[in-house]
Formats: structure tokens, C-alpha cells, sequence
């Protein structure tokens, strides 16, 4: 259970502060909500409490979370991501939506490996910038550095 004022990460939108929690009725059912005050969006979402887990919402990696997902930005090894499109991009969301940073850092590791063998199609871009913004996002708050020292860490942990 999370309280107000803590710092969460979203798998899909980011690091975001709990505003509050809120009783509400949606669709006939009362149930109480966190209300996630978004970061990098500029935007407020509700997530019922009772489904936080499932939702994928979590604590802010660890330092050693962050240094293994740096360890996966660093190795050269690539893992071999499905040759059809549809099945890579699903794989992909799949690893993102676990909140996992070091699968978010895999994702962003094959993705620039594609990049750099054979360019992007428009959504595998878009997917890429998206993991960009979410390990930026955690690097930030994680570290409590600003954008362009998390954009310069996350750099540096391609090298």
C-alpha cells in the first residue's frame, strides 16, 4: 500500500506522486483510488487501490536496479527479438507493462540495436522514445538529478 506524497512509477506513464486517495464509483462499484499525479505528462490518472499490483505500479528502482539495468544497456550481447513485427512490438509492450526497469532496459537496449542494423518503423520509434522517457523519468527522481544529467547517465550507460 502506498501513501501520499510517495513516488510510484507507472510501466506505461512514468514516475508519478500519489496525490491522494479517493473513494469513488465507477461503473456501480465503490472502490478507492490513488490518484497519480504524472511527471512527465502533465496529467492525473486514476488506479484502484486494490489493483495497483496488477497495474504494475511500484516503488522507484534501487540503486541496484538501476545498476543492473545499466549492466543491460552495457553488454553487447543483444537478445534475438521475433523477425515479425507484430510479434516484436506485443513481446515488447509485454516487458514494458511488467514495470520492470531492467526490462524496460532490454527493451530500449534491442531496440537501439535495430535501430542502429536496419531503422525503426514509426511504432517501434515511438515505443523507443517511450522507454527513453521512462527510464529518464526514473533516473531523475531515483537519483534526484535533472533531465539532461538522467539524459547524460542514461548515455553514458551505453558505453
Amino acid at each position: 500500500m502506498f501513501r501520499t506524497g510517495d513516488k510510484v512509477l507507472h510501466p506505461l506513464h512514468g514516475v508519478a506522486v500519489i496525490e491522494r486517495t479517493e473513494e469513488k464509483e465507477v461503473l456501480g462499484a465503490v472502490r478507492d483510488y490513488y490518484i497519480l499525479n504524472l511527471f512527465m505528462k502533465k496529467m492525473k490518472i486514476m488506479i484502484p487501490v486494490d489493483n495497483a499490483e496488477e497495474v504494475g505500479i511500484r516503488k522507484l528502482s534501487n540503486t541496484e536496479h538501476l545498476q543492473e539495468a545499466f549492466s543491460i544497456l552495457k553488454n553487447k550481447k543483444v537478445k534475438e527479438m521475433p523477425a515479425n513485427w507484430n510479434r516484436r512490438y506485443k513481446n515488447n509492450i509485454d516487458l514494458i507493462k511488467t514495470g520492470d526497469i531492467r526490462k524496460v532496459a532490454e527493451v530500449m537496449k534491442n531496440l537501439k540495436e535495430k535501430e542502429r542494423k536496419k531503422g525503426l518503423s514509426m511504432g517501434e520509434k515511438k515505443m523507443l522514445d517511450t522507454v527513453t522517457q521512462l527510464l529518464i523519468g526514473e533516473i531523475m527522481h531515483s537519483k534526484k538529478v535533472k533531465q539532461d544529467k538522467a539524459c547524460t547517465i542514461l548515455e553514458q550507460a551505453f558505453h
